[in-house]
């Protein structure tokens, strides 16, 4: 729909002694979006949460550390109930999977320290000298260190502090032994080797040879992982036993902790609340319903407004009468006290004070559509006042990427990507993707049979429009031939042609938004556009300057030309000739400049944009240089793998089934092969070729999504949306739980 669902904000006032059944019923609900108050209203401060809140909230925090040590999820559950008695269930789990716990923590961190001593030894393991023979000296210093060995060589001879030295090496690893002179330093090997690149080796302490204290520590190691698998084990068996509790623990607590806090968002006084917030206007009489069931007169429910639409200002108060609101009575309050409290949160008008938010938006889409609400999510939420775009990135958004890509091979991988996103991935976000990924392969598919290309190949064409169904004029062209070169910029023209349409839509939206200000306002604002627009438009298209203009302009659709319709440019529109210039004004300059003259008058500071109609219209030529990008790409990838020829007429054909021979056999010296083919050039170039051909395709499918889909979006969001779009909304988000895991409650 193009409009979000219609919002009623709706009051509830009553006694503090009710507020806790009033919460638990609007709760179970699940549908009145709360305002919060700001403590603006006079005598009125935000209410504290109910007894219970940060037990309640401390429990909470300990379930789900509980599940995310048993990684549980929400599929492991079936819903069921809780005994009276989980409290003391849960500090049991708690009790044991913590110890469970810190006692894997403790075994990881022994196994961490011995893999290090294991990396530590395994130099040593390399030099093949026992390890107590690398230490204990007092006239000797040893050091074992790993780097070039020639440099270290060279470093230790050249140095002044060793008279004599002997190395020992093992790959990389040098055990550099030295005697060093009199006057030398504490570490002779470590002063001689600064400057060269070596890790030092700390020689572990032990007598054993490195074989045999790795074999030790392989030992240790062995028995850590064995223990930890144990407590694997014996947690998993916890998460199987225990993960229907655990989830449905969770959806009580978080009811309770919701319910518990809910007061924050109230206006209260020592005696009454006064709680406000947003409902879809159908639900609005099963909310005074249930709240009747559960307090009876103890509450006062009142419908404050109907938001309506105004793109430009708050929502007008519409279809109800905005009286002030009396907070129920405690028993033991008199009547002045009531109407004391009533007077300090209503103006002198008589009107109620209420928490001024706007109305949060429910986007209200058909099935189909419903993907494409997360792309214009990712822009921004609608806000209530405004049109709801989705409706129109559903009708474009797919029709835009399958005329870029316009190939059957990728719309089938696409549709099959989107289709396992769809089933297979629990996340909202992805499978909404994986929706709009359905779509636009469709689309991608549909083009494919138009175009007659399956993964770059002009096998449809032939099959299914010439001789299936006996049609001549299909499948089209995308350009890339010489003898087609008409096609190339026939297709710039399309996509001119549908930015114009598209921007057109995008006009006529803000026009209706801007209705609400008047016909006047509408006219002026979003009407000067339409003209300029349209009228610019119509006489690029047209005959006036011909000499001027692209001749490609007049030749897309004419009788000879890729699209012949007939149509060579718009041609008697001329009103008069202006005096004294000898220049006739047509009508669309006319329509042009009204439109001008009418921005002028109501926007002054947009006249300088006024030429966006024409550049704005020119981004559109993106997806005609897309559609010969993409299209291009397939076809070299083709080309490395198939060969092919181009024959007298300027087309091109795949070698698919002839050897370049063929070529010359078969047309003689009026043809031409462009490239041999790695399948017709040996079995080595061929196994090559495939690879070529398969890595080839993935890649442009790939790109087909960063390009094709980028640019489709950007065409959306950035010349589309800026038309009439502003975003910035609140999500409806009602006060309540969804109950997934708990079946009575």
């Amino acid at each position: 729909m193009l409009r979000p669902e219609r919002m009623s904000k709706v009051s509830v006032t009553g006694s503090r002694g009710v507020m806790p059944t009033v919460i638990e019923t609007i709760h179970g609900l699940n549908l009145v979006h709360l305002s919060d108050y700001d403590g603006s209203w006079e005598g009125f401060d935000n209410g504290n949460p109910i007894a219970g809140a940060d037990q309640a909230s401390e429990k909470l925090v300990t379930v789900r550390a509980l599940q995310s040590t048993l990684d549980v999820s929400a599929d492991d559950a079936e819903p069921g109930s809780i005994d009276e008695g989980w409290e003391a269930q849960l500090e049991e789990i708690r009790t044991r999977v913590n110890e469970l716990d810190d006692r894997r923590g403790e075994i990881t961190n022994e196994l961490r320290q011995v893999d290090e001593k294991i990396d530590r030894v395994a130099p040593f393991a390399e030099l093949g000298i026992d390890l107590d023979l690398l230490s204990g000296y007092e006239s000797v210093d040893v050091v074992v260190v790993e780097g070039n060995v020639d440099a270290i060589d060279d470093a230790v001879g050249a140095s002044d502090e060793i008279r004599a030295f002997e190395t020992f090496t093992g790959g990389d690893v040098v055990a550099v032994v030295a005697a060093p002179t009199e006057d030398a330093g504490e570490a002779p090997i470590d002063d001689a080797l600064v400057g060269v690149d070596v890790t030092r080796h700390e020689v572990p302490e032990t007598e054993q040879s490195p074989e045999a204290y790795v074999a030790e520590l392989e030992d240790e190691k062995q028995s850590l992982e064995s223990r930890r698998d144990e407590i694997d084990t014996e947690l998993e068996e916890i998460k199987q036993a225990e993960a229907d509790f655990l989830l449905r623990v969770e959806e009580h607590l978080t009811m309770e902790v919701q319910q518990a806090e809910a007061p924050l968002q109230f206006a209260t006084t020592d005696r009454a609340f006064v709680s406000e917030g947003w409902i879809p206007t159908g639900d609005y009489d099963r909310l005074v319903a249930a709240l009747n069931d559960a307090v009876g007169d103890s509450v006062e429910i009142e419908e404050l407004e109907r938001a309506d639409y105004d793109r430009h200002g708050a929502h007008a108060h519409t279809e109800t009468d905005l009286e002030g609101t009396q907070p129920a009575a405690d028993e033991d309050e008199s009547p002045a006290d009531a109407d004391e409290q009533q007077q300090k949160a209503v103006t002198d008008g008589g009107s109620a004070v209420t928490m001024g938010d706007e109305p949060p938006t429910v986007q209200d889409n058909p099935g189909p559509a419903k993907p494409f609400e997360v792309l214009v999510q990712a822009v921004s939420m609608p806000k209530y006042s405004e049109f709801d775009p989705t409706i129109f990135l559903f009708l474009t958004f797919p029709l835009f990427f399958g005329f870029m890509i316009g190939d059957a091979g990728y719309g089938i991988i696409y549709m099959a990507i989107g289709g396992y996103m769809v089933t297979q991935v629990d996340n909202d976000a992805i499978s909404s993707l994986g929706g709009v990924a359905v779509w636009a392969g469709l689309f991608t598919t549909i083009f494919g049979f138009v175009y007659g290309e399956i993964f770059g190949l002009h096998i449809l064409g032939e099959i299914v429009w010439h001789q299936t169904l006996g049609i001549d004029w299909l499948p089209l062209n995308k350009g890339l031939e010489p003898a087609a070169a008409d096609f190339a910029l026939g297709w710039m023209v399309i996509s001119v042609l549908a930015g114009i349409l598209h921007l057109n839509i995008g006009y006529i939206l803000d026009f209706f938004e801007n209705l609400s200000h008047g016909f006047k306002d509408a006219l002026f604002h979003s009407g000067s556009w339409i003209l300029m627009l349209n009228g610019i438009w119509i006489w690029i298209f047209s005959t006036q300057g011909e000499a001027a203009k692209p001749d490609f302009l007049f030749e897309t659709f004419a009788s000879g030309g890729p699209f012949p319709i007939g149509f060579t440019g718009f041609s008697g529109l001329g009103l008069f000739t202006v005096p004294g210039l000898g220049f006739e004004l047509t009508a669309p300059l006319l329509m042009f400049l009204i439109g001008l003259v009418m921005l002028i008058v109501s926007e002054p500071v947009e006249a300088v944009e006024a030429l966006d109609v024409v550049v704005n219209v020119f981004s559109y030529t993106r997806m005609g240089a897309v559609l010969l990008a993409k299209a291009g790409m397939a076809f070299v990838v083709n080309l490395l793998f198939f060969g092919a020829y181009e024959d007298p007429n300027g087309e091109f054909h795949f070698l698919r089934t002839h050897e370049p021979s063929y070529v010359a056999e078969h047309y003689g010296e009026g043809a031409e092969v462009v490239f041999n083919g790695l399948m017709h050039s040996g079995t080595a170039a061929l196994l090559g070729g495939l690879v070529i051909l398969v890595l080839g395709h993935v890649v442009v499918l790939a790109l087909g999504v960063t390009s094709a889909g980028l640019q489709a979006v950007r065409l959306e969001y950035v010349e589309f949306f800026n038309k009439f779009y502003e975003g910035g909304g609140e999500n409806y988000e009602p006060f309540g739980t969804d109950r997934n895991h708990i079946e009575d409650y």
